[in-house]
């Protein structure tokens, strides 16, 4: 005896690219605003990372609330002190096309939560987000 079994038409398939995958990028500011404003930006969209673009539109990095929140406590920071100047490793980047594997791979081992999805240009399309 023979026993089918029927496939699920409601199953999500398994991503195979962090395209198929990757979320809105949320809240995207320039490089040269300050610790304090970005602290408040993610405050009001109450989000727990900001992504950082230069002047023209380039995603420099991603910063978290933990990030900022850090250095507006050391004892080294003034009200001056901007993003730009605290992006110091701006970490990785995947494009739309890369393989999930890798991405996790990449997330894994610089031990982080969300990572900024752009396309050739550096422009931010979205963010893969554990």
């Amino acid at each position: 005896m023979v026993q089918a079994q029927s496939r699920s038409t409601g199953a999500t398939p398994v991503p195979r690219t962090v395209a198929d995958a990757m979320g809105t990028a949320g809240p995207q500011v320039c490089d040269d605003m300050t610790v304090e404003v970005a602290l408040s930006v993610m405050a009001s969209a109450r989000t727990g990372h900001l992504l950082v673009c230069d002047n023209d539109g380039e995603c420099t990095g991603l910063l978290t609330q933990a990030q900022l929140t850090a250095v507006r406590d050391s004892s080294e920071y003034t009200d001056r002190v901007q993003l730009r100047d605290i992006l110091v490793d701006p970490g990785p980047f995947a494009s739309p096309l890369t393989r999930m594997a890798e991405a996790e791979h990449a997330m894994r081992y610089h031990r982080l939560d969300a990572l900024p999805v752009v396309d050739e240009h550096g422009n931010a399309l979205g963010l893969l987000a554990r």
